[in-house]
């Protein structure tokens, strides 16, 4: 845990003067964006020219640079929600539309214990840990070791190290939170998960009272499943769900009218807070048709919903190429994540 007086983790990242590992962006005159690693003596290059790293190591944000074809390149920090579509991933992120509606809606403050299940590649864990700051607590879980690495390596890289905040576990939600955090004593739980509706029992039993239960779902049938499995828990308050829908605008003299292209759909949030021990939230004046429930037998899998499957060989790629790109000293993690991947390999 960092002083008071110290600089916030990840803070000496995002100013001061360019320097090496920083991670800056490029964007040409027609708003195509690069994302690169300073580093000595490299070289960014294109088909459209060239130049050296070190013509920007030691110079301001905001500074253009042009290239060996004469072409100007806005050189600037990228911000997290620049970041986070533009990094090494195996699993699909939660976009930073939604990912600000986590953080508001859930109300993350400075100092909650977090659990977040399903880390995938870290983009949301990332939100959370600035989020919940130093003195907080974040506790991450993920079933696959592959994502956890990908995780690790994407949160590591931005934040330059390990944060003090943060613990990542590999396992179940229903079996890990109970070994990671005393019932009651979590404030928010936040899922991202095919069926969270089967974790509701952990969460309900993690959950300190009045502390707020957070999935994010992909499909209607999806929301509508949980929000029923919540009503009949019977220890959290009425579910809300909403989607958030982004549209940007494009600006050219006199032609402002929206974008033609727009993502239409990510997913839906639902949120739910819980009761005291002992306490039944109050009764609905309407019920759903009978019709309305699911079968208790029903399963559910990534390609029913519609999720494209991801390569195994796809997934240590990625893991391969964050790994390297972390600058975390922790050496051990490195190795046994390359170790692993030579025997999956093999």
């Amino acid at each position: 845990m960092t002083s008071p007086t110290s600089a916030p983790t990840g803070a000496d990242q995002r100013r001061g003067p360019l320097c090496v590992g920083d991670r800056v962006q490029l964007t040409d005159a027609k708003g195509r964006h690069h994302t690169i690693t300073l580093d000595a003596g490299k070289t960014f290059h294109t088909h459209r020219g060239q130049f050296t790293h070190d013509d920007l190591i030691g110079q301001p944000e905001g500074t253009v640079i042009r290239n060996t074809a004469g072409v100007d390149y806005l050189v600037l920090r990228p911000l997290l929600s620049d970041l986070v579509l533009s990094m090494p991933r195996g699993a699909a992120v939660i976009y930073p539309k939604d990912a600000g509606q986590i953080i508001q809606m859930a109300d993350i403050y400075p100092g909650a214990r977090v659990v977040e299940a399903g880390v995938g590649s870290g983009a949301l864990t990332m939100s959370l840990l600035r989020a919940v700051g130093d003195g907080g607590e974040l506790i991450s879980i993920e079933r696959r070791a592959d994502f956890a690495d990908i995780a690790r390596a994407n949160v590591e890289s931005h934040f330059g190290g390990p944060h003090p905040a943060w613990r990542l576990e590999i396992g179940d939600f229903a079996d890990q939170v109970a070994l990671v955090a005393e019932p009651g004593t979590v404030d928010r739980v936040i899922l991202d998960m095919l069926a969270p509706w089967e974790n509701i029992d952990a969460a309900a039993d993690a959950l300190a009272p009045g502390g707020v239960f957070l999935a994010y779902v992909a499909t209607a049938t999806q929301m509508s499943r949980l929000a029923e499995d919540l009503r009949d828990h019977g220890g959290f308050t009425e579910p809300h769900a909403w989607e958030n829908l982004l549209r940007t605008w494009h600006l050219e003299g006199l032609s402002v009218r929206p974008d033609h292209r727009m993502i239409g759909h990510t997913g839906f949030l639902m949120t739910a807070r819980r009761m005291a021990p002992g306490v039944d939230a109050p009764l609905r004046h309407r019920r759903p048709a009978k019709g309305a429930y699911p079968t208790a037998d029903a399963e559910w899998t990534p390609e029913d919903l519609g999720e494209r499957p991801v390569s195994e060989k796809k997934i240590r790629k990625v893991r391969r190429g964050a790994l390297d790109a972390t600058p975390t000293t922790d050496t051990t993690i490195a190795a046994d994540a390359e170790a692993a991947t030579a025997g999956e390999d093999s």
